[in-house]
C-alpha cells in the first residue's frame, strides 16, 4: 500500500477509534490521523505476533481495517491516559 492509503486508512481508522470511544480528546484531525496510521501498524503487528497472520493485506480487506481500528482503539486510549484527558482548550 502506497502512503496515501496509510493516511487515509489511518485518518478513517481514527475517526471510528473516536467515535468507539466518546469523550473530549485533547486532539485534532492530525492526533486522529497520527493515532490511526500508527493503529494500523500496531493492530497490523499485534494480528502477526498474537494470532500468526498477516493482517494488513490490502486497502479493501476487512483484515487490514480490524486491525488499524483496533489498533487505533488501544492507543487512544494509551493516549488519553499520557494527556488525562485534557482539552487543548483554555478557559479564562
Amino acid at each position: 500500500m502506497g502512503i496515501i492509503a496509510w493516511i487515509l486508512i489511518g485518518l478513517l481508522a481514527g475517526a471510528i477509534a473516536k467515535l468507539l470511544l466518546p469523550g473530549k480528546d485533547p486532539g485534532g484531525i492530525i492526533i486522529t490521523m497520527l493515532i490511526g496510521i500508527a493503529g494500523g501498524l500496531l493492530g497490523g503487528w499485534l494480528g502477526k505476533v498474537i494470532f500468526g497472520v498477516h493482517s494488513i493485506n490490502g486497502f479493501f480487506h476487512l483484515s487490514t481495517w480490524i486491525a488499524a481500528i483496533v489498533g487505533s482503539l488501544i492507543l487512544l486510549v494509551l493516549y488519553r491516559a499520557v494527556t488525562g484527558g485534557r482539552s487543548s482548550h483554555r478557559h479564562a
